[in-house]
């Protein structure tokens, strides 16, 4: 019961419900285990869209009780998440890091596919390490345009899908915390609305028969279908995006470094000829800023099978190695049926949990020392204090690795004079 008021939509009840928790592992009656290696930095909450459910406090509830080494959240155009997730991790001893993902347009590639499926020149986009809800113009307007998008869509939808109709306002956006409507909540009030039309399950099975050519069960199933068909491309919800539709890659990258986060490049398959050109593709995110590297492991493998997707992933880790790139992951859970955190002990994934884990301790002693005392990772303190992007890595590694959450405040106040021994030695 405890465990389910921490998504209720009321932040008073879900810190309630976490110190509550909190309380009972003090107690000894709840006891949870000591870190290990498996790492999760790329859950969405239910600010942008969690499959599930989960409010930032749920995730890192549950991330602590799987014994996550370092566990991370990204929602699409929002920082809503930021205070409530770190607070959060402090409380119950989890190391944690927040970022956020869009969609950017790169003129270089504006002929070619890169992770954003029929979309050339469109990529998701990444911003890892905030450390405050910043109040920044380019953020408001990441926020305006995406609720704009999203209306604008529902109202092509919409008239598709009469007598199946929706009030943004009534049907979608109290599926939200904060008003931050997605496709999939569009998804999910569109099959809500249609058992109202529709109480009777074969005149609803019919209306979507009629509508989407199939009619699956109710759930997951049904709701991609919706999304497939009437929200990607070639369905009647979908503008074919280009440059104008999204902020450049550029413009973005400054934005997150005016933020104190590290721009960061996102990874899909390998399969998109945009994808193919990795030297380049690096080479132009590097000229702007980027500085990490997120994928998404899960969709990069089959267990058991070696074959060019699985290549593709090791010849990106080895292209991010080369440019000493922090490599972020983790599974998103903005989908039924995404795992918690990713099978890193299969035999495709177990050689580059090293890799994983060292990336996930550089964001974390980033996000740590960013916050406390504004030294992060590409600060101008860092760039002066390392003579390389290889000992930059080693410094953060070490301070995410051995930084406790309940340490935290021994990093508050640093001056720029400071040297890395020195902040190292303050939190033992």
């Amino acid at each position: 019961m405890i465990e389910q008021q921490l998504d209720s939509y009321n932040p008073a009840e879900r810190r309630q419900a976490l110190v509550a928790l909190c309380q009972q592992v003090e107690a000894g009656k709840i006891k949870l285990p000591t870190p290990g290696t498996d790492v999760n930095l790329h859950a969405h909450t239910f600010f942008s869209y969690n499959a599930y459910g989960y409010s930032p406090s749920k995730y890192t509830w549950l991330a602590r009780k799987a014994g996550l080494a370092v566990a991370g959240i990204v929602d699409f155009d929002v920082l809503d998440a930021l205070e409530e997730f770190l607070e959060a991790g402090r409380l119950v001893g989890l190391k944690t890091c927040v970022s956020l993902e869009s969609r950017v347009f790169v003129p270089e590639f504006a002929s070619r596919v890169i992770n954003s499926p029929g979309e050339p020149g469109v990529s998701y986009h990444m911003g890892a390490g905030f450390t405050s809800a910043v109040q920044h113009p380019f953020l408001a307007e990441m926020r305006a345009a995406a609720a704009q998008r999203t209306r604008d869509m529902l109202g092509r939808v919409n008239a598709y899908m009469r007598p199946v109709e929706l009030d943004y306002e009534k049907d979608v956006v109290p599926l939200t915390p904060k008003g931050n409507a997605t496709e999939r909540h569009l998804c999910e009030a569109f099959e809500r609305k249609a058992a109202q039309v529709f109480p009777d399950p074969a005149q609803r099975a019919a209306f979507w028969k009629e509508k989407l050519g199939d009619a699956p069960a109710a759930g997951a199933k049904l709701q991609n279908l919706i999304r497939a068909k009437t929200m990607k491309k070639g369905g009647v919800g979908y503008v074919q995006p280009g440059k104008g539709s999204f902020p450049l890659m550029a413009d973005m990258n400054q934005f997150v470094l005016e933020s104190g986060a590290i721009p960061t490049l996102t990874w899909l398959d390998g399969t998109a000829e945009g994808e193919k050109s990795l030297d380049e593709l690096f080479a132009i995110g590097i000229a702007s800023g980027a500085a990490a590297l997120n994928i998404i492991p899960d969709r990069n493998y089959t267990p058991g099978v070696k074959d060019q997707k699985l290549q593709n992933l090791y010849d990106v880790v080895e292209v991010a190695e080369k440019h000493h790139f922090p490599i972020i992951v983790g599974t998103e859970m903005n989908s039924p049926g995404n795992k918690f955190v990713d099978s890193f002990g299969t035999a495709e994934l177990a050689p580059l949990v090293p890799v994983f884990l060292r990336g996930a301790h550089i964001i974390y002693g980033h996000s740590v020392l960013q916050r406390q005392s504004g030294l992060g990772y590409l600060s101008p303190w860092a760039k002066k204090a390392f003579t390389s992007v290889k000992a930059r890595n080693e410094f953060f590694e070490r301070l995410g690795r051995e930084l406790q959450p309940a340490n935290e405040d021994r990093l508050r106040g640093l001056t720029t004079e400071i040297a890395p021994d020195q902040i190292l030695a303050k939190i033992h």
